[in-house]
């Protein structure tokens, strides 16, 4: 495997302070690579950036959601108020102690402080994951199948997740890990990460992995907050699939089937959001969000300084 590149970097007065590696794809609508920093066979971890394909599973298995209920059992959400009753809408008759998520805080900051204020601390409905845990359980019951081992990978719940990963990412997922909620999580190269956002995008309207990504780029405040870089730049290009996840994973599918997947090598956030922005640029996306997400401003004081910044030569 090649090694990752530098593909950010941080600059304060003029002085280049430190910098990111990684590495970053675009594919075209066939799946093939038509550009690349780094390694585009890199062997990653999607983390979260695999929900796409797991819900999809779960809508071919049978899961009865749709609209902004459907985008949440793909999001990574903040915890709001209206996340924490989505997944209660999801659940619907089954307990939430059947929920294997771990007890967590809100991502949001604001709904975190919140619960601090009243005294409350945190549980499971609260954990980013709550919504995809939910829509398994749902899936589950729809089948038959068992609720208290539906996290285990011989579950037909995860074999089918399982298939569905491989088919959209056109290959054969490299590693089995245990994903920060307990789910199975499947390996794949940043390539066949591109494929899945490309397919997702792109594929037949009645299709389940259709259904999920139009539900994700109708409702990209379920699936990423309404406080946070992702969803506002889903919601500032129209027909833009995105997902990010965990250790600065990132995927994203256009229109017209070209999909890009990014890697920061040491997991860092801020260089995952400059990247995907100055990917998009490259191939054509020129939107307000766009532009204001190709650079993290840098203060000293009250003063702009300088600026984190993708490095794509």
């Amino acid at each position: 495997m090649a090694s990752p590149v530098e593909i950010a970097e941080v600059v304060r007065s003029g002085v280049r302070e430190g910098a990111h590696r990684g590495h970053a794809v675009v594919v075209d609508a066939q799946g093939a690579v038509l550009q690349a920093w780094g390694d585009p066979q890199a062997q990653i971890l999607p983390r979260s950036a695999n929900k796409i394909a797991q819900a999809s599973a779960m809508v071919r298995a049978g899961l009865p959601l749709a609209d902004e209920l459907l985008a949440l059992a793909a999001a990574s959400h903040s915890g709001e108020s209206f996340h924490v009753d989505g997944v209660r809408r999801i659940l619907g008759d089954i307990p939430a102690e059947h929920l294997q998520t771990p007890a967590d805080w809100p991502w949001d900051e604001v709904d975190r402080c919140a619960l601090r204020a009243e005294g409350l601390g945190p549980t499971s409905i609260y954990m980013n994951c709550s919504g995809k845990h939910a829509a398994m359980l749902v899936t589950c019951t729809v089948n038959g199948w068992s609720l208290d081992d539906y996290l285990s990978p011989d579950h037909p719940l995860q074999r089918a997740i399982a298939t569905e990963v491989a088919e959209l990412a056109g290959e054969r997922p490299w590693a089995l890990a245990i994903d920060g909620c307990g789910a199975p999580l499947l390996g794949l190269t940043l390539a066949g990460l591109a494929r899945t956002g490309s397919r997702a995008a792109t594929a037949a309207p009645t299709t389940p992995e259709r259904r999920v990504a139009d539900a994700m780029r109708d409702y990209p405040e379920w699936v990423a907050g309404t406080r946070r870089d992702a969803a506002a730049l889903s919601a500032g290009v129209p027909g833009l699939l995105l997902k990010e996840g965990a250790e600065g994973v990132y995927v994203a599918g256009l229109p017209d089937g070209t999909g890009i997947a990014v890697k920061i090598e040491d997991g860092t956030g801020r260089a995952r959001q400059v990247v995907m922005a100055a990917i998009l640029a490259r191939v054509g996306i020129d939107t307000e969000i766009v532009r204001e997400q190709s650079a993290i401003p840098l203060t000293g004081g009250s003063e702009y300084v300088g600026e984190i910044r993708a490095v794509l030569d």
